[in-house]
């Protein structure tokens, strides 16, 4: 294992996650347990509540700069890449409520190239975790938003996904749910 210092160097990069993930929407997660049946869209926000508490004390572990291995992020990159999926999404509902009931073209975003750009191995814990509250916080007040003829409104990814209200919720919730797998909080 790699252990970063208070003042880390650059471990380099993370080996890219080039999956479509959009089959969490149909099927349960091998990896990680998430059943996209299990979430109604009522429940996202509690679910993002719950995470934002294990995500903090996932920053507070003495290994959390720690990579296990060579191009795996450690606990702290998660921390600062689920911080920034949270706002990714948030943006894109509000995107899909702003386009009222119209389909909506999400902009890409490379979630390599913002841990490089943003320099996640630096983050600081204490920091980030004001940052990744902050973002569960709002993700979560938007999620709980919509009304329920708003839960088909649609959105286009821009690799030709489409997602609803109501499927964007259950994709980001696994993404969230996944990641405390990978970071075993």
């Amino acid at each position: 294992m790699s252990d970063v210092s208070a003042h880390p160097s650059d471990p380099g990069p993370a080996t890219p996650d080039t999956a479509d993930w959009t089959w969490v929407l149909t099927r349960p997660c091998p990896d990680c347990g998430f059943d996209p049946d299990d979430v109604r869209p009522e429940g996202v926000t509690e679910i993002l509540l719950d995470a934002k508490r294990r995500y903090a004390a996932v920053l507070a572990r003495p290994d959390a700069r720690t990579r296990p291995s060579a191009g795996v992020w450690s606990p702290l990159e998660y921390c600062a890449h689920v911080r920034d999926v949270c706002d990714v999404m948030r943006r894109r509902l509000e995107q899909i409520l702003d386009g009222g009931g119209e389909q909506v073209r999400f902009a890409d975003w490379d979630q390599d190239a913002t841990a490089a750009e943003k320099a996640y191995w630096q983050s600081d814990p204490a920091q980030l975790r004001v940052e990744l509250e902050a973002a569960f916080d709002a993700a979560a007040a938007a999620f709980d938003r919509p009304t329920r003829a708003q839960l088909s409104w649609p959105g286009l990814r821009s690799n030709g996904s489409r997602f609803t209200v109501e499927s964007l919720g259950r994709y980001f919730v696994h993404d969230v749910v996944h990641h405390l797998w990978d970071v075993r909080g």
